[in-house]
């Protein structure tokens, strides 16, 4: 017994050796691969940021990226913190706590209208256009250009002719085919034609970022379609978009990354190429975790 001990110890030792490297061969293979760093300047950035109202909790630390020519969606169940982290980013609310960059420097907006003058333009779930006016003018609602000379700087005329052309050409530049006639009032115009008109305001004038909230939620099939072009529009004109959206489909379908907010954090940031809607789903209820 003792004279055949040197001899199963001297056996087993390379039996050890092939299942430690059966073991590590499947543990490496099972490991998904490391994502890389991405090493694009973000066009937009927050960082840690913290709102609370009283003793309810908006927003617990939450860090966003937003890289330029990208489609970012922003998913989550109600109570999530979207809506909270979209009116910090577009001056709606002021964070507690925590930075947010544009083109890289620092910038505090304490109404929308300093994110608006900054370059960002946001579409609202209402839409806040004027059913009165025409297309025309809804385009450019609150930045009316006047006339050249006297008749602008002195009586103050609004040149609707040259909104009109320009308004033409930024239909025409966004692909824009529905909405052929801009002299026609908005109050007659379908759900996806007025969402059209929205997006294409924000789009003439948000020059670094376009926001926009449910843009599809009232709206048919037909003119999801039309609107989900649209921000393909956007993108391809390397105007950087971030889409809140409860429709999973549609957001696997033109978004480049996905942030899933849940319980005021920031749950994950996925891709399409990486996870599926059933995984996208299960980290935004909790089922799963990153």
């Amino acid at each position: 017994m003792t004279a055949n001990e040197p001899a199963e110890a001297a056996g087993d030792a390379p039996v050890d050796a092939h299942v430690d490297q059966a073991i590590g061969a499947f543990t490496d293979a099972a490991a998904p691969p490391p994502t890389p760093e991405d090493t694009r300047t973000p066009i937009l950035r927050a960082r840690r940021l913290v709102k609370t109202f009283g003793r309810v909790v908006g927003l617990d630390g939450v860090s966003l990226e937003l890289y330029p020519g990208e489609v970012l969606a922003v998913i989550g169940d109600n109570g999530a913190g979207k809506s909270t982290l979209i009116k910090c980013l577009t001056g709606a609310e002021i964070p507690d706590e925590g930075e947010i960059f544009l083109d890289g420097k620092q910038v505090h907006f304490k109404r929308p209208q300093d994110a608006r003058g900054a370059g960002i333009e946001t579409v609202y779930q209402d839409l806040a256009v004027s059913p009165a006016l025409d297309v025309a003018a809804n385009l450019f609602l609150g930045r009316e250009e006047r006339k050249k000379g006297l008749l602008g700087s002195v009586f103050r005329v609004v040149d609707q002719k040259g909104m009109r052309q320009k308004a033409k050409d930024e239909l025409k530049a966004l692909g824009i085919s529905t909405l052929q006639d801009v002299t026609v009032a908005v109050e007659n115009l379908s759900g996806g034609q007025r969402q059209a008109v929205a997006v294409a305001r924000a789009a003439a004038f948000g020059s670094k970022v376009v926001v926009l909230d449910e843009p599809t939620a009232a709206l048919g099939v037909r003119e999801s379609n039309q609107v989900l072009e649209l921000i393909k529009n956007l993108r391809d004109k390397g105007i950087p978009v971030i889409l809140i959206s409860h429709n999973m489909p549609q957001v696997f379908d033109v978004a480049d990354r996905i942030h899933i907010q849940r319980l005021g954090k920031r749950a994950a940031t996925i891709t399409p190429e990486s996870h599926s809607m059933t995984d996208a789903v299960a980290i935004m209820t909790g089922a799963a975790r990153e």
